[in-house]
C-alpha cells in the first residue's frame, strides 16, 4: 500500500489513470487504527488487480484533506481518473463495507 503525502497525492491519485482507493487516516484516530490492518490486508489480497491502493495521513496534510472534502475520519474513497467517485465516511467505514467497496472496483 502506497502512502502518499501532500507532495505525492496529485501525481499518485489525481493524475492516475483508472481507479485508486485512498484510505484517509489521522494520528490519534482510533477507528482509523482499528481498520488499518483490514485495509492493508485487502491491499495485499488485491495487489495484482487494476485497483491502486494508497493511504494518506491527513494530520500531515490538513489543507489537502480539506480541499478533498475530508472533514472527518476515517474516510475510504475511490477515485477514477482523478475524480472522487465514491466514499465511505466515519461510521460507514466498517470492515464489511470497506470490503464491499474494494470488491466493487477491483475488477473494473
Amino acid at each position: 500500500m502506497l502512502e502518499v503525502t501532500k507532495e505525492t497525492f496529485e501525481p499518485e491519485v489525481l493524475q492516475a489513470e483508472g481507479y485508486v482507493f485512498v484510505d484517509f487516516f489521522g494520528d490519534g484516530c482510533v477507528p482509523c487504527a482499528a481498520l488499518m490492518p483490514h485495509v492493508h490486508a485487502l491491499a495485499d489480497k488485491y495487489a495484482d488487480s487494476k485497483l491502486k491502493f494508497c493511504c494518506m495521513n491527513t494530520t500531515k496534510a490538513r489543507r489537502l484533506a480539506i480541499k478533498q472534502g475530508i472533514m472527518g475520519l476515517p474516510v475510504m474513497a475511490i477515485y477514477k481518473d482523478g475524480a472522487q467517485v465514491e466514499a465511505l465516511v466515519k461510521e460507514d467505514c466498517t470492515q464489511d463495507s470497506i470490503t464491499a467497496l474494494v470488491e466493487k472496483y477491483v475488477n473494473m
